[in-house]
């Protein structure tokens, strides 16, 4: 059966999309129809270090355009304006026929940073801080902290 919750691409997508919608929309919040679409430009030109590429540049083979380099002319338009109509079809011909190997090279790079442990560890607590911090000492007795409580994970031995 289909159940969003149990999704839990999607509900990291939606809890992001959240996020966003909560910078853009004004204090009403009636107005986050008309914002989703800042939202979704802000998210697709966005560098994600899982795949270490924009979800813009996942999908068309280049990254998004963005209106201040048309305003303030950046290198890439520069170089994209000199070009003749056939050199500029030919770039485009170049870049879409390396689409299949950027996604990929994109979906092994997210595989692989899934695949790493996201704990270190174990440690223990030498002191604890009344606003929920903790400074923590590795196996060699090195302190780190004061690190925010809601990063540690109780290891049992």
């Amino acid at each position: 059966m289909y159940n969003v919750p149990a999704n839990g691409l999607v509900e990291g997508f939606n809890k992001t999309l959240c996020n966003l919608l909560r910078k853009v929309v004004a204090k009403s919040k009636r107005d986050w129809h008309e914002r989703i679409g800042e939202a979704l430009w802000a998210y697709r030109t966005t560098y994600k270090t899982p795949t270490q590429a924009t979800p813009y540049a996942l999908v068309y083979g280049v990254e998004a355009v963005l209106p201040l380099e048309m305003q303030i002319s950046s290198l890439r338009i520069a170089i994209q304006e000199e070009l003749t109509e056939d050199e500029n079809d030919k770039l485009r011909l170049a870049e879409l026929e390396a689409l299949g190997e950027k996604r990929l090279e994109a979906q092994q790079k997210l595989q692989c940073y899934q695949a790493s442990s996201k704990w270190d560890g174990p440690y223990m607590v030498q002191k604890v801080y009344t606003n929920g911090a903790y400074k923590i000492a590795d196996e060699d007795g090195v302190l780190i902290g004061p690190i925010n409580g809601k990063f540690l994970k109780r290891y049992y031995s």
